[in-house]
């Protein structure tokens, strides 16, 4: 069985990597968006919104309206990517704290600290609970765990692959609420009150599920990254003379520099918790909650790295000027060139796919197609899972594809006795496993710039070979998971009800 997975994702990593450059293939989508977009409008495609009774038209790309909106929307297009302002200003700090050493001296301490049968657990946990700092993770968790891997003396993309599995496949499982819990809580109850008006769902309504999740996918996670997919990326041969496991001895200077670091770390997050913890605090808001503070992690990210990074250079004589400083800052930037040119290409690529709504239609159109081939019971839950495990990788935000989703499914499960609160969960498993598959992943092209820096020749095949493993573990623990929860009957969250009864 090993040798034929491993045959078979060879196969498929041949395959993906015949394809052009990553830069080259969004080019092609584009046009394929477009082509496809024509010939679904030409024919009159369109579907009814299950939540609005709206009809959804395709749109043709070719006509005088939208061709006038890319061109004049291109800047505010690609300004706009989402994840391009997140990732341009964590890596501006990682950045310094990168070419002073900072993060290298770290990694020695960590190192020689955690035990080495820990490492891949520790990623993957890490990974699944970054959803609490919403994309942060991808950023950050991403190129550390190829950095720890690469100074364990192991394979750095195994390192990435473990935290890419725990951020992204992992990304509804987490030991806290996160902001998608409202989010999809809302939606939700707007569809179950299509059966029973006064119906009302907690935010708390799959919090039991998602935290046995944590423990399960953190071992899947780790086993599959020490057992399968490090053995089968083989021993790794350093890209650059400079990328080379990182020595565990720690010099003089270079302890008085952490010591200085960390000093200044302590003083930053002291200054954060004033800013946070008083009842009035700048980063609390008007209710006392603390959404201001979430919106603001990217940028406590930036000077948290940034601060400690540049005490680092100046105490280890790395920075003995202000010109020193900016260069690396610069040069930190000058790395991230070809992500830039592929977020560029990316978030027009996703524009277009929104604006034909052919997205919209795929969605409605799986949801359809599952509801009439008359599944009932576990099956159905199981064949939905499948459905919105699909669906996601052709719309990748959760609540887009929850709102078309939820008005179908909730109503019609609440009908045969499960609740609105399990169809979430069911959903919620789907939407999440398939996420390391997508490129339509705003985060997927990042992703491989990450792996070039190790593997110049890595490319989507390869990506999608190495993830291919994590995304099937996890969506068969959690489905088991999910029929073993719904066999016994046990609730999904704090007063959240497994069944429906009227």
């Amino acid at each position: 069985m090993h040798a034929f997975l491993d045959s078979l994702l060879l196969r498929i990593e041949k395959a993906g990597n015949r394809l052009p450059d990553p830069a080259t293939l969004f080019v092609i989508l584009i046009g394929l968006v477009v082509i496809f977009a024509w010939l679904a409008a030409a024919t009159g495609l369109s579907v009814i919104h299950p939540g609005t009774q709206a009809e959804i038209r395709a749109v043709n790309l070719l006509t005088s309206d939208q061709l006038r909106r890319v061109l004049v929307e291109m800047p505010q297009t690609f300004a706009g990517f989402p994840p391009l302002g997140l990732v341009l200003v964590v890596m501006l700090g990682i950045g310094i704290a990168d070419k002073t050493g900072l993060i290298f001296s770290v990694l020695k301490l960590f190192i020689n600290k955690v035990p080495a049968w820990s490492l891949s657990a520790a990623l993957v946990f890490a990974g699944i609970m970054s959803s609490l700092a919403a994309d942060a993770g991808y950023v950050f968790l991403l190129p550390v765990g190829a950095v720890l891997f690469l100074g364990a003396g192991r394979h750095p993309l195994a390192g990435l692959a473990a935290a890419f599995a725990g951020v992204s496949a992992g990304f509804s499982a987490n030991l806290l609420l996160t902001a998608l819990d409202p989010l999809l809580a809302g939606l939700s109850e707007s569809a179950a009150q299509i059966v029973d008006p006064d119906y009302t769902v907690l935010v708390t309504a799959n919090y039991y599920l998602m935290v046995v999740l944590v423990p399960f996918f953190t071992l899947v996670g780790a086993i599959l990254t020490d057992k399968f997919i490090e053995p089968r990326l083989g021993a790794y041969q350093c890209a650059q003379q400079n990328d080379h496991p990182v020595s565990a001895v720690i010099n003089t200077q270079e302890r008085k520099a952490l010591y200085a670091a960390l000093i200044v770390t302590v003083i930053y997050l002291l200054v954060v918790a004033m800013l946070v913890l008083p009842e009035n605090a700048p980063l609390r808001d008007s209710a006392g909650g603390y959404k201001p503070f979430y919106q603001s992690l990217i940028a406590l990210m930036f000077f948290f790295f940034l601060l400690p990074g540049l005490c680092f250079g100046i105490f280890n004589k790395k920075i003995s000027s202000d010109r020193d400083a900016v260069k690396m800052a610069a040069d930190s930037m000058a790395d991230m060139g070809h992500y830039i040119v592929l977020a560029f290409l990316a978030a027009h690529f996703i524009a277009l796919f929104k604006w034909s709504n052919l997205g919209l239609i795929v969605a409605v159109s799986g949801a359809e197609l599952l509801h009439s081939a008359g599944f009932t019971g576990l099956p159905l839950l199981v064949a939905f899972i499948l459905v919105a495990a699909s669906v996601n990788l052709f719309v990748g935000s959760a609540s887009a594809k929850w709102a078309v989703m939820a008005p179908v499914f909730v109503p019609m499960l609440m009908l045969l006795g499960y609740s609105p609160e399990l169809t979430q969960a069911a959903y919620r498993i789907g939407d999440s496993v398939t996420n390391v598959l997508t490129p339509l992943l705003p985060y997927f092209p990042l992703v491989i710039v990450f792996a070039k820096k190790y593997m110049p020749d890595f490319g989507i095949g390869s990506l999608v070979a190495m993830m291919l493993p994590y995304s099937a573990g996890f969506g068969i623990v959690s489905v088991l998971i999910l029929i073993i929860w719904v066999v016994s009957g046990a609730p999904l969250g704090p007063d959240v009800p497994l069944y429906y009864q009227r």
